[in-house]
């Protein structure tokens, strides 16, 4: 792992909007880049720490502020998730699919361009694979994923899913496998947030696991 040097950076969508990010540059040459999307929750502690471990693996890595439509600087407590999905409803897929494709463009001169979201972010991950121009795309528990099914990516997508999750119930996770194949899944044995620290429903095994497998995807797709 390197040594990484962070910082809140402007971004601008073709739309005209501005909004910020939170960018891990890693020391040297960087292997490629990840755009990571947050959850309803914004772009808050733990959203920059899984930056700055993808920055430490040597990718440059941003997090841009996609809540900044709705609320600047929104960092919404995991307590409070009617806040974070108010403020999701407030956007149209349109606008974060602009200001993701801003993201990936501030950091394409790292060479390849992978995307990983988590929550709310795996399901932009989804859409981003469909649509932007990404090498990979990694997708932990998107939740509503099922509405976009009738869309596919145009780049190799793992999926991570918690068998306990009751917002992603196992029979969404068969019909997203129907639909798309040719995708890379995964089943945990824990909940929804798994990944996530800051979460009651935190893993640890469950976590590292999904991690290493996420590293060595895009170690292969990205750099």
């Amino acid at each position: 792992m390197t040594s990484v040097q962070t910082e809140t950076t402007g971004l601008k969508a073709a739309d005209g909007h501005r909004f910020d990010a939170y960018r891990a540059t890693p020391a040297g040459r960087p292997l490629g880049a990840i755009v990571v999307v947050q959850e309803i929750f914004g772009v808050n502690g733990h959203i920059q720490a899984v930056t700055r471990r993808f920055a430490e693996e040597g990718f440059l890595a941003i997090a841009p502020a996609l809540f900044d439509r709705t609320q600047r600087r929104a960092d919404i407590p995991y307590s409070d998730v009617a806040a974070g999905r108010a403020l999701r409803d407030g956007l149209k897929t349109e606008q974060t699919l602009l200001d993701l494709k801003a993201a990936i463009d501030a950091v394409g001169t790292a060479g390849r361009v992978g995307v990983v979201g988590y929550c709310w972010g795996g399901t932009m991950t989804y859409l981003a694979a469909c649509h932007l121009p990404i090498a990979a795309g990694v997708c932990y528990y998107g939740g509503g994923m099922t509405r976009h099914l009738d869309r596919t990516p145009k780049c190799p997508v793992m999926f991570h899913f918690g068998e306990r999750d009751t917002i992603i119930p196992a029979a969404d996770v068969e019909q997203i496998k129907k639909a798309y194949p040719l995708g890379h899944y995964y089943v945990y044995p824990a909940d929804h947030g798994f990944n996530c620290t800051e979460r009651p429903s935190f893993d640890p095994s469950s976590a590292a696991l999904a991690l290493q497998r996420t590293l060595d995807f895009l170690h292969r797709h990205v750099g």
